[in-house]
């Protein structure tokens, strides 16, 4: 007798043993645990490789006595934002009257160049301002650019005199600046100790702080100086160098 393709599928089918409900239950809880287990050990995976996070966090405050001319400086002080002098003409740069890109000095961190790139906006006050980060390029050495995107920063500088002695012959005049920097760890800096990476960042910010504020404390004296003596030009004094 020939054997057909149609019989020999008929007799192969009807003789494999169906699977029973229970057993269908047991092999789709099975199937659920395993997807869930996979989905698990992914994101556990994830977050062993995602690189560690190194913060750096600087504070300074600056105070200078200003000897008062014919224009008080709480005058001063109260000017419009859109009244401001650049102060350094080589390293401050006008967007529009209420913000500013500001190119900070390059420096080393573990010998690689870096030089950030600040986008500023100020806030007027009263007796002052507060000039706040609105966003941070960073220009230098390759590995230095590669980071633009894998890190966050805040700044915050709070300019004011001391509204008390405002009839005083000497005024107190006063910055008070804060910045925080949260940094993915590049991979070749890995086997570098996080506290070390930490510790001298913050050893950074600290020493550019130290190097700005004093300059930047003596370039707004040397401005009101010449505003209050009749200077309306609100050229830039500054030189670019430190």
């Amino acid at each position: 007798m020939a054997l057909g393709y149609s019989s020999f599928t008929s007799t192969r089918l009807t003789s494999l043993p169906f699977p029973s409900e229970k057993a269908i239950k047991t092999w789709k809880n099975r199937l659920y645990l395993s997807t869930a287990s996979f989905k698990l050990l992914c994101v556990q995976a994830s977050a062993t490789n995602s690189p560690p996070k190194a913060r750096f966090v600087a504070r300074r405050k600056e105070s200078i006595s200003v000897r008062q001319l014919k224009r008080p400086l709480i005058e001063y002080m109260s000017l419009p934002a859109s009244q401001y002098s650049v102060l350094d003409a080589e390293r401050i740069e006008r967007i529009d009257d209420n913000t500013f890109r500001c190119y900070v000095y390059r420096f080393k961190f573990f010998n690689f160049e870096v030089c950030p790139v600040l986008l500023v906006r100020v806030e007027e006050q009263p007796n002052g301002c507060c000039i706040k980060l609105l966003s941070c390029k960073l220009e230098g050495s390759p590995i230095v650019v590669a980071q633009n995107d894998k890190f966050d920063a805040s700044m915050v500088n709070q300019i004011s005199c001391d509204t008390n002695q405002s009839d005083s012959l000497l005024q107190e005049l006063t910055s008070d600046a804060v910045i925080e920097v949260s940094i993915d760890v590049p991979f070749a800096f890995i086997p570098i100790p996080l506290g070390m990476i930490e510790s001298t960042g913050t050893q950074v910010l600290e020493q550019i702080l130290g190097l700005m504020l004093p300059r930047f404390m003596a370039q707004l004296v040397k401005d009101y100086q010449a505003w209050a003596s009749g200077d309306t030009s609100r050229q830039p004094l500054g030189t670019g160098e430190i």
